[in-house]
């Protein structure tokens, strides 16, 4: 795998689980995912709408800021630019909000939402979702650190303007990109003269 992993990363085996807090409950005749903001169609999904679109495979690797990597994951679900065709985002979207169903947050870059390998997952290497991974639902952007790819995700918002979110108030990156080693802000310059 030389060449493969981003500056300051290393592989290990799956699965290595972060968690903010207890898996949400939820039963899946009950599961919405709305899609609105600044987008011509709003829509609100229902799981059996969403198994309905067009399935898609993504095999990717999976990067956390805490310098750990996982190789050749695979994820089905639906691609983001699936949804994306659906709601017509404007052009003036230039960011993605991604909202959990716990009120975890993460802003994704619109060419990094709509990148061919982002895909809103509900299985995971050939099985449903683990909980711990997200059940029942959870976008996976590959190209970005794993804290971008919100767990248990019932929301898409459409932003016009860049909107922190969970991490990124706690000083990480707005982007995450982990070849650019993405991981935290800069400190602010102090003011001249001090």
């Amino acid at each position: 795998m030389p060449g493969k992993l981003p500056p300051g990363q290393k592989w290990i085996q799956w699965p290595l689980v972060y968690d903010i807090g207890p898996v949400p409950h939820l039963r899946l005749e009950e599961f919405r995912l709305r899609v609105d903001g600044a987008v011509d169609r709003p829509l609100v999904l229902t799981w059996e709408e969403l198994l309905s679109l067009p399935q898609a495979e993504v095999k990717a690797d999976f990067h956390c800021v805490t310098h750990w990597s996982v190789p050749d994951l695979r994820w089905e679900g639906v691609l983001a630019t699936t949804i994306a065709d659906l709601c017509r985002p404007s052009p003036d979207a230039t960011w993605i909000m991604a909202w959990g169903r716990e009120g975890y947050s993460a802003p994704i870059p619109r060419e990094y939402f709509l990148r061919e390998d982002t895909i809103l997952a509900h299985r995971l290497n050939g099985k449903p979702l683990p909980p711990e991974h997200g059940w029942p639902l959870r976008l996976v952007v590959p190209t970005l650190y794993a804290w971008k790819s919100a767990k248990y995700l019932v929301h898409l918002e459409f932003l016009t303007e860049k909107r922190l979110g969970y991490w990124e108030e706690r000083g990480y990156h707005e982007v995450g990109d982990p070849w650019r080693q993405e991981r935290f802000r800069q400190p602010a310059p102090p003011p001249a003269g001090s």
